[in-house]
C-alpha cells in the first residue's frame, strides 16, 4: 500500500468527507487484508474493516504525523483486531470455516502448471502461517504479507523492538519445522 499524500491526510483531519472516501478507496482492501489475516473469518474481517474505518474517521484529527500514516493505521487495526480476538475467544466456538487465500494477479507465468503450483505453495504456507499462535501470525503477517520492517511493526504492536525480532525467529523456525516436506520453502524463511 501506498503511504497517502499529506495533502489528502490534511484535508481528511479537517472533515473534508470526499478526502476521506479517497481515503477509504485507497486502504481498504489492505484492511480487510490485515483484519482477515488476524481474525481468519471473512464475516469477522468485514466487521473488522468496518469498524476500524469508523474509527479511523473519529481518529484522524489526532494523527500528529509522528509515523507514518500507514504505521498508525496498523496499530488502530491491530489493537482492534486483538480486542475482536479477545472477544471472540469468550464466546462459544463454532465450527471453523474453510481458509481464504487471496489472489496474487500480479504473476503472469507463462506456463500454467508453474502458476498452479505456485497458488498452491502460496495457499499451503498461508495455512501453515494461520495456524501459528496469534503473536507469531502476526507478526509473520505484518512482515511478509504487509511488507512493514522490524520497527514499523514494533511500533504497531507497542512492543520492543528484539521481542519482534524475537517473535519472527521463532515463527520462521516453527514454519520450516512445518513446511519442511515442501521442497525450498524452508529455505525461503
Amino acid at each position: 500500500m501506498q503511504e497517502p499524500s499529506a495533502l489528502l491526510l490534511a484535508r481528511c483531519c479537517q472533515g473534508d468527507a470526499q478526502a476521506f472516501a479517497q481515503l477509504v478507496a485507497s486502504v481498504q482492501t489492505y484492511v480487510y487484508n490485515l483484519a482477515y489475516r488476524l481474525l481468519r473469518d471473512e464475516d469477522e474481517a468485514h466487521d473488522l474493516t468496518q469498524d476500524a474505518l469508523v474509527r479511523t474517521w473519529h481518529m484522524l484529527p489526532s494523527f500528529r504525523g509522528e509515523s507514518r500514516f500507514t504505521t498508525w493505521l496498523y496499530r488502530l487495526v491491530v489493537n482492534l483486531g486483538l480486542n475482536h480476538l479477545a472477544r471472540l475467544r469468550r464466546r462459544p466456538q463454532e465450527a471453523p470455516l474453510e481458509g481464504h487465500v487471496a489472489a496474487d494477479p500480479s504473476h503472469l507465468a507463462a506456463d500454467p502448471q508453474e502458476i498452479y503450483e505456485a497458488a498452491e505453495r502460496r495457499r499451503i504456507v498461508w495455512e501453515a502461517v494461520d495456524a501459528l499462535p496469534d503473536k507469531y501470525r502476526i507478526v509473520i503477517t505484518l512482515y511478509y504479507q504487509h511488507g512493514c520492517s522490524y520497527q514499523e511493526i514494533a511500533d504497531s504492536l507497542q512492543l520492543p523492538l528484539n521481542t519482534v525480532k524475537t517473535h519472527l525467529a521463532r515463527a520462521r523456525r516453527l514454519l520450516a519445522s512445518r513446511l519442511a516436506h515442501l521442497e525450498g520453502v524452508a529455505d525461503d524463511l
